[in-house]
């Protein structure tokens, strides 16, 4: 399946929500620490992959979401603090359309209200999320309890005002925008949690991965324990991702350079692919909503590789 290779060191990928064929890639040079980064579009063609466009920051780019009302919209979450939306509709130089420039530190996880569809959350290593609409230059809400670096926070997809976060404080935390305080609280892990995903099936079940290179799928409403833990990766998991087409399916990427997919329901064979063809750390994984069994991943070894599960990645 076909493979880009991005000048900078890749760090997420999304597909399209309205554009099968469409995904879209944030990278950072010199691996995020120091540089510029480049949000990329790219489209898959019979060809192979080919960029739409692509834009430059004076930093890294450490993740990036669709809008889910404007299929030309991306955002994008800045190791500056700032959060950049790009028109793709627009050439470069009209771009980005808005800089929302409140975090103190750096963003690291962007995601787009898949019901509402008219805000984005942010969260950064300033430890807290805020809360943005695309036509108000302020952000809208700050939600301020985590006690370090907050690497995700993510949208239930069936109700519009839940999203939970993932902290380095070692707990995942479940938001309603209504309430003025955190409404659970869950010790999930024993090290820095870099990243969570809700079940597109059932909206009180959510996925994380930690430094301690442990799945755990919970139940909020039972989080004394997890329902299912998965072991199998032999480092830090950067990214967690519930399919959604299979209730059971997730995907994961980690520092060991390999992205999984498991069915968490199978507790003796959990795992069902292993895929080795990224040469440094894997820290971007997507599946794609309009084609089933579809999947991306990014890596610092600056490739992007899109495949069909099953299939191996780098058989073009």
């Amino acid at each position: 399946m076909p493979v880009f290779r991005t000048a900078f060191n890749g760090y997420a990928v999304k597909f399209s929500p309205f554009v099968e064929t469409r995904l879209a890639v944030a990278t950072a040079q010199n691996f995020g620490i120091i540089g510029n980064g480049r949000q990329h579009v790219l489209e898959l063609t019979p060809n192979g992959i080919v960029e739409v466009c692509a834009f430059d920051s004076a930093d890294g780019l450490y993740d990036c979401t669709w809008s889910e009302a404007n299929e030309n919209l991306v955002v994008s979450a800045s190791g500056d603090g700032s959060v950049k939306i790009w028109d793709i509709a627009l050439p470069p130089v009209a771009n980005p359309i808005r800089s929302l420039e409140e975090h103190a530190r750096e963003v690291y996880s962007v995601d787009w209200n898949l019901v509402r569809k008219d805000c984005f959350l942010s969260a950064s290593w300033d430890d807290t999320i805020r809360l943005w609409t695309i036509d108000r230059p302020q952000s809208m809400r700050l939600f301020k309890e985590h006690t370090y670096c907050i690497y995700a926070a993510v949208w239930n997809p069936r109700h519009a005002d839940v999203f939970a976060s993932a902290s380095g404080d070692c707990t995942v935390r479940i938001w309603d925008v209504r309430e003025p305080n955190a409404t659970i609280i869950i010790p999930a892990h024993e090290h820095e949690i870099l990243s969570c995903d809700w079940n597109k099936y059932n909206d009180c079940m959510l996925v994380t991965g930690a430094v301690d290179k442990l799945i755990k799928v919970w139940d909020i409403r039972t989080y004394r324990t997890p329902m299912t833990v998965l072991e199998g990766h032999t480092y830090a998991i950067r990214r967690v991702k519930f399919s959604p087409h299979q209730e059971s399916l997730i995907a994961s990427c980690s520092y060991d350079m390999t992205t999984c997919l498991w069915d968490y329901r199978a507790p003796e064979d959990a795992l069902l692919a292993r895929y080795d063809h990224h040469t440094e750390f894997a820290v971007g994984i997507d599946i794609s909503v309009l084609v089933e069994g579809l999947l991306a991943s990014t890596g610092w070894d600056e490739t992007v590789y899109v495949w069909q599960h099953g299939m191996d990645p780098r058989a073009c």
